[in-house]
């Protein structure tokens, strides 16, 4: 507070001078105003009404800056202004000159006032003039006098860079005027490109528009750019992604501009500037479109609980739920490292007493379950703790059942005991079909979902999705770091294949799944495309401005213990019966036919078998799971190994040749 007070005290002075100023000016277009409006009368007529016009001015004058003052016209950066902050001037002026005239009415009822309404509205139209072209004037000679051709000050001041522009629009022009600002550091602009044709041959802030999007390879060439800045906010998904790998094909550094509008999730305004691309952008897809009146009516004042709420998933659903204002928060995590760094960073963002409990416990532990149902009484439920890593699993099966299975079954029976309105279990892509221990034991948590639902009150549902971008153990971190080294970047399988979600865009979909709120339901999550992941490598080393196969390598190593070449989101028998939601990217797999007292009795057995981790309890999973086919062999040493589907690595020549026969097909030649 004492350093937002001082900033205010310190900006005052230009507040006043800036008032001052438009005090001058709206005298004299006021005066200007009556010249023209009695251009040929005679000369005492308009001296009368110069005189009368002068004795309400000061009255004129406070309302005028009274309503620039609240209406923030002077907490305006002109240096960067657009046409919003324009129109922000003309209303506040015909604001003010509207309050004039019901002034003058209401002093002067009868003969209706005594000012001219010609006058006034005259004048209020050259005080928008006169107002904004003094700002824009000074703006302009500001830049001419920092970046003229005659100061050697503002050649050496800034980065001589020389930068490509795609974008001709607002965000476009706030790049240009941010790359020209004094000191900087972002490089020089020397070309601009639109897909607007009209915009062609224009120039903006004095540089020109030559081309459109597709022309860029030409363009860099042209004009030895080294740089080029995306400055389209508005571009997302598919074109994001082909406007990416046409700059990284370039080889030239590839930024984008921060949206000028944009705030972050704490209100704040977002830095200008420019960043990095990251494999978001890379990957980019269409935004979602959430109902938040909907999310915001079960989440809205409740005691919400997520569990595993400091890993990858489940910390973003906390800073998704905290949005929407919760009663109570509670960060439920066995690991207490990454729960305190949420917890701290939610704090920083919604304030020291923002009501967030961070709680260590297990799943697997029934008693303390209990003790924090009793003692905060949750409403909702969302659990995200789970053992996911795939290979790990395969060497510790019994660890998977205990923790997944027998957890999140405690933690169901402690939810409905405890009259917990609804619980959302995160499932995977890897339930379908299971080749591994833990995609099968994910499996039983769908089943374990639907028995729940349909033998209590609690609403239980799932949300099945795939491979989420930058979680803990995902691939693309992998690739990151194996670039970054050189590489080379290894690859499983030269088919395989996987959907990719980001994780922003995975909590979003959970939340508005547990909105829909269809108690036994599984929700299948709309993941796109799958993408090949030899093709996702080839894409990422190129973003990082290599060539795959020449600078960075890529080995295949051969599949991994319960790892298939591709993943499934719905079996072959739900597809045909898969229902949509009154949300695009949802849809819903039909029940699963479960023989209660069977499915009970094989997770007795399963219990007992998950005493010993050995083959009994990969057996006990196919009891229950008929669909489960495991992808592993148990060797001599008492290591686990993929059963079937591994290849012999390829040669880096051969990586080659697959990479040109790739780039060939894309262009559309024929390979012999």
């Amino acid at each position: 507070m004492k350093r937002s007070n001082e900033q205010l005290i310190k900006g005052l002075p230009r507040r006043i001078l800036l008032m001052l100023l438009d005090c001058g000016l709206i005298v004299l277009c006021y005066y200007i105003a009556i010249l023209l409006r009695f251009d040929g009368a005679q000369q005492y007529l308009r001296a009368d009404v110069i005189e009368t016009f002068m004795q309400y001015m000061p009255y004129m004058l406070l309302t005028y800056m009274v309503v620039f003052w609240f209406g923030g016209l002077y907490e305006i950066m002109w240096e960067y202004a657009g046409m919003r902050d324009l129109a922000r001037l003309m209303c506040l002026s015909g604001l003010a000159t509207g309050f004039i005239m019901m002034a003058d009415l209401l002093m002067m009822p009868i003969g209706g006032g005594v000012l001219y309404r010609t006058v006034l509205i005259i004048g209020a139209v050259l005080n928008i003039a006169a107002v904004s072209g003094v700002r824009f004037l000074w703006r302009l000679v500001r830049t001419m006098r920092l970046y003229g051709r005659g100061s050697p000050k503002a050649r050496t001041a800034r980065d001589s860079t020389p930068l490509l522009i795609v974008g001709a629009g607002n965000a476009g022009a706030w790049a240009v005027n941010l790359c020209k600002t004094k000191n900087s550091t972002f490089g020089n602009p020397v070309v601009i490109v639109d897909d607007d044709l009209t915009k062609k041959n224009l120039r903006v802030q004095g540089v020109p528009v030559r081309g459109t999007i597709s022309d860029i390879p030409e363009l860099v060439r042209k004009y030895h750019i080294v740089e080029i800045v995306i400055a389209i906010t508005t571009l997302k998904g598919e074109r994001l992604r082909e406007v990416i790998n046409l700059c990284n094909s370039t080889h030239c550094r590839v930024r984008m501009l921060n949206d000028p509008q944009a705030v972050d999730e704490s209100g704040k305004p977002v830095v200008a500037g420019l960043r990095e691309l990251n494999t978001a952008d890379f990957l980019s897809r269409d935004e979602i479109q959430l109902n938040n009146a909907q999310i915001s009516e079960y989440l809205h004042d409740k005691v919400v609980l997520v569990t595993g709420g400091g890993g990858s998933i489940g910390s973003e659903l906390c800073r998704q739920i905290m949005r929407y204002s919760p009663r109570q928060l509670l960060i439920f995590d066995i690991y207490e490292n990454c729960a305190y760094e949420l917890e701290m960073e939610l704090r920083n963002k919604y304030g020291a007493d923002a009501p967030i409990i961070t709680l260590i416990g297990s799943i697997r532990d029934k008693d303390r379950l209990d003790e924090v149902f009793e003692t905060y009484h949750p409403s909702v439920v969302f659990h995200a703790a789970a053992h996911k890593h795939v290979p790990l699993m395969e060497t510790s099966p019994a660890e998977a059942v205990k923790n997944n299975v027998f957890g999140t079954k405690n933690l169901l029976t402690s939810a409905a005991e405890h009259n917990v309105e609804r619980f959302v279990q995160l499932s995977t892509d890897k339930a379908v079909n299971p080749t591994n221990v833990m995609g099968c034991t994910k499996r039983i948590c769908e089943m374990l979902i639907q028995t729940f639902a349909c033998n209590t009150t609690m609403k239980c549902m799932a949300v099945r999705f795939g491979n989420v971008l930058g979680s803990h153990g995902s691939v693309i971190p992998l690739f990151e770091e194996q670039i970054k080294r050189g590489g080379p970047v290894t690859i499983t399988h030269p088919d395989i294949v996987r959907y990719f979600m980001t994780i922003t865009e995975a909590a979003q979909l959970v939340l508005q799944a547990g909105g829909l709120a269809k108690s036994g339901s599984i929700y299948v999550l709309d993941m796109g495309e799958p993408v090949r992941i030899m093709d996702l490598a080839n894409r990422l080393i190129r973003f990082y401005g290599y060539e795959p196969g020449v600078d960075i390598p890529i080995e295949i190593t051969g599949l991994r213990p319960g790892e298939k070449l591709y993943e499934e989101l719905m079996l072959d028998s739900e597809q045909d019966k898969m229902l949509s939601t009154a949300h695009n990217k949802i849809f819903i797999a039909p029940p699963m036919d479960i023989d209660l007292a069977r499915f009970y009795t094989e997770l007795q057995n399963l219990q007992m078998c998950a005493e010993h981790n050995d083959e009994a309890v990969v057996m006990g999973l196919q009891r229950i799971v008929g669909r489960y086919h495991p992808n592993r062999k148990v060797n001599e040493d008492h290591t686990v190994s993929a059963a079937h589907g591994n290849t012999t690595i390829i040669s880096k020549s051969e990586i080659e040749q697959a990479a040109a026969q790739q780039r060939a097909e894309k262009e559309g030649k024929d390979v012999s």
